[in-house]
């Protein structure tokens, strides 16, 4: 998602939010390095939350992946439904959802860490980590500069029974170096 000006909830509009990526597209620009990363595991299942307008859970629906998107936001879930009506959407504060089920890979891409309240990031990663299949992955992609750090993740993600298993700089897998973004791979204790 977008860039917020602090932490907490945003106001989005689904469809501008979807044109700056299909702009991007057009210019021959990659914006699929997150499904890339997260086909490397080879999932039958992903749960895409924070899923916005669905660019990655789409891209990875359409490589044959059985994909649950699920965001806060009506008007990003308006859009994604829009452009794949087969896949499942499902709106959700993620601190909350509860699907009963799990998945091979749960994804949060884009920041989503830091779009939710802070101080409400440890029912965040609460409520994505029992999807988790007790062999499965979380993956998340985030900026370190705003507040919420790696070692603040990596203590919310143990306080929901994951621990940390791979950490890269970026979604081609640079190697992680303290810097500004992570890409965090945990899986169940």
């Amino acid at each position: 998602m977008g860039e917020p000006a602090g932490r907490g909830a945003i106001s989005w509009d689904g469809d501008d939010y979807q044109r700056r990526f299909d702009a991007l597209a057009a210019t021959g620009q990659d914006v699929h390095g997150e499904a890339a990363f997260v086909r490397a595991y080879t999932p039958a299942t992903v749960l895409d939350a924070g899923c916005g307008t669905g660019r990655v859970g789409i891209e990875l629906a359409r490589h044959g992946i059985e994909v649950t998107g699920a965001d806060l936001d009506a008007s990003m879930l308006d859009t994604a439904r829009r452009r794949a009506p087969a896949v499942t959407w499902i709106e959700s504060d993620l601190a909350a959802l509860d699907l009963g089920r799990t998945f091979d890979v749960v994804l949060m891409a884009g920041n989503v860490p830091l779009f939710t309240t802070a101080g409400t990031e440890g029912a965040l990663l609460a409520g994505v980590a029992r999807h988790v299949r007790p062999d499965g992955v979380l993956i998340a992609g985030f900026s370190l500069d705003r507040g919420y750090t790696a070692a603040d993740y990596d203590a919310h993600a143990a306080e929901a029974g994951l621990v940390l298993a791979e950490r890269f700089a970026t979604w081609d897998r640079e190697p992680f170096d303290g810097g500004p973004y992570a890409v965090s791979v945990h899986r169940p204790r």
